[in-house]
């Protein structure tokens, strides 16, 4: 009997590690494929990149591995400057001294982003571990993170109708997250001296990932709306 167990711990273990081996593989592969097809064809611009780089937009959104910034806005490398952690939180100023004001003050002060875009998206599991801290349980870096962000959560129930059913209580819950970190940012001095001058611009987001739909905080109806050709051409900046 012992003999069977350890078998079974041998196959176990090393079935682990034929599956990490895989997963491995897949990165490798990738990389070969990138350096072999993508690479040659833009070699020129990446060239061009290694001399500096010249953002238009800070882009912070999840680290939800179904997000993906660059795919989402046909951005090519050195379009945007993304900034991502669980729940596209913002800390306000001050709060905290780490990543996120390092990133948005360097964003802005340095590269000199024109619009800066908070992006939420579905099923996202930070804002439902927000809304409901009993699904923290064994996560105490997580739950420690979302305790910094007790006041995005007192915010977002200020908002929210309890009675809404729980998807549409999420949904309702995860754009308004995204505007309460607008509100956070602007306690940077950098972005608020950016927005006085008329050069920065903060964008809410809404991006359904299951269809591709993104929607877009309008301040003039205070609700977010489909993107168009309309909301796509130069406009006014929208603060919130």
């Amino acid at each position: 009997m012992p003999e069977a167990r350890q078998d079974k711990t041998y196959i176990a273990e090393n079935t682990d590690a034929a599956w990490k081996g895989i997963a491995m593989s897949k990165l490798f592969h990738g990389i070969h494929a990138f350096q072999k097809k993508i690479f040659p064809k833009q070699r020129n611009h990446f060239e061009k990149l290694a001399h500096g780089q010249n953002p238009s937009t800070l882009f912070i959104t999840c680290s939800d591995s179904r997000i993906v910034p660059e795919l989402l806005t046909q951005s090519e490398p050195g379009e945007l400057f993304v900034l991502r952690n669980a729940g596209n939180l913002v800390p306000p100023f001050g709060d905290v001294s780490g990543g996120e004001a390092a990133t948005i003050e360097y964003a802005v002060a340095v590269l000199k982003v024109e619009q800066i875009v908070v992006c939420g998206h579905s099923h996202c599991g930070a804002i439902t571990g927000l809304m409901r801290p009993d699904t923290l349980q064994g996560l105490p870096a997580v739950e420690q993170w979302l305790q910094h962000a007790s006041k995005v959560r007192q915010e977002i129930l200020e908002k929210v109708d309890e009675r809404q059913p729980d998807c549409d209580m999420l949904m309702a819950a995860i754009k308004c997250n995204a505007l309460v970190q607008l509100g956070h940012l602007r306690t940077y001095p950098a972005v608020a001296e950016a927005i006085e001058r008329g050069t920065l611009s903060l964008h809410a987001w809404y991006y359904r990932f299951e269809t591709g739909e993104v929607l877009v905080y309008d301040e003039s109806t205070d609700k977010f709306i489909p993107v168009s050709i309309e909301t796509a051409m130069p406009s006014e900046a929208i603060v919130a």
